[in-house]
């Protein structure tokens, strides 16, 4: 019996080591009067809690020490980092934001790292850093933290976190800056009513234009990607994006070299036409030359297995606003 407990494994979390406790525990439930436990027994337990509690404590110590290197980075001059000394730096707080986005991926250490003050630190310092990999990492991390997490949404809505992300998305000079600021309003606004109400008083829409009116390929696709969720998710605010002149804006979209953000695109004029006549009379609008545009591309996609997508896109939205023309025009001709 005692080399059975020797050789058996250590558990290697909480939900193990409970299990272990009841198991030591069960025979009390048997009609015989339980032995004592041993005192060997008594202490592989106690070691396998302290295992346990050691790891827990492990992580949190991890991002507090991360933590002490952005206080670090952001208690020195912002001058100096063209030396040597600022360069050393900057790589510690580089290290530190991934290593911390990689723990954030369990949500547990998500919220440790919110109740330790760690996500202010992060939109106070990183957001504002002078080095652009510094301030899109901030962003990673923000986004590792709030994805599917209400409370670490709330938290940092209730921060301002996310007209600071949308400015970053529309102005940053760095390009991966703008990229991961969206990914991380995607994961502050998507299935999250509260954050969908901040963005829209604060525009975002029209940041989603921009952002498909770029000449980052990235934040084009991200940004239509988006806008198309929101539309789908959200068909009531179809006329709050309308009365943007969004139709017009997105067909100027369509007319720039073709690329694959192009299906998301028309995947949003669909959302845009389908019951909403303010939508479809947009789209039929003459000006536009919808109709022959739609034309030329589903010729141009025909046969081509990766665009797929695009082509029956294409297709619903010319048979939404153009088909059932048909009709009053021979009516017209007569």
């Amino acid at each position: 019996m005692a080399e059975d407990q020797r050789n058996r494994r250590h558990p290697q979390n909480l939900q193990g080591v409970l299990r272990l406790a009841v198991e030591a525990g069960s025979a009390a439930d048997g009609p015989a009067l339980p032995e004592p436990m041993s005192e060997e027994r008594k202490e592989w337990l106690k070691g396998a809690l302290a295992e346990v509690a050691k790891g827990q404590n492990s992580e949190v110590e991890q991002m507090k020490e991360c933590m002490r290197v952005l206080l670090r980075d952001g208690g020195c001059e912002r001058g100096r980092e063209g030396e040597e000394e600022g360069e050393d730096e900057e790589g510690e707080t580089e290290g530190a934001l991934e290593f911390l986005s990689e723990l954030c991926e369990n949500l547990d250490n998500a919220r440790d790292l919110m109740t330790l003050g760690g996500l202010d630190l992060c939109m106070s310092q990183c957001l504002n850093h002078p080095q652009g990999s510094v301030r899109w990492r901030g962003a990673q991390l923000i986004a590792s933290c709030a994805q599917n997490m209400p409370q670490v949404q709330c938290h940092l809505l209730s921060k301002g976190a996310l007209p600071k992300l949308l400015q970053l998305t529309d102005s940053d000079p760095h390009p991966t800056v703008r990229v991961k600021a969206l990914y991380a309003v995607s994961c502050l606004v998507r299935e999250q009513e509260v954050g969908l109400r901040a963005f829209l008083s604060h525009d975002g829409f029209s940041v989603l234009m921009r952002g498909m009116q770029s000449d980052n390929e990235k934040l084009r696709t991200k940004s239509s990607f988006l806008l198309l969720n929101l539309l789908t998710v959200h068909p009531e605010h179809k006329d709050t994006v309308l009365s943007m002149g969004m139709v017009q804006q997105l067909v100027s979209v369509l007319r720039t070299p073709h690329s694959s953000f192009h299906e998301h695109v028309l995947g949003a004029l669909c959302c845009l036409v389908e019951e909403s006549p303010l939508g479809l009379r947009d789209c039929q609008s003459p000006t536009l030359g919808l109709e022959e545009m739609l034309n030329q591309r589903a010729e141009d996609l025909q046969g081509r297995e990766e665009c797929q997508e695009e082509l029956e896109f294409c297709k619903r939205l010319r048979s939404a606003c153009f088909c059932r023309r048909q009709p009053d025009d021979s009516g017209m001709d007569r």
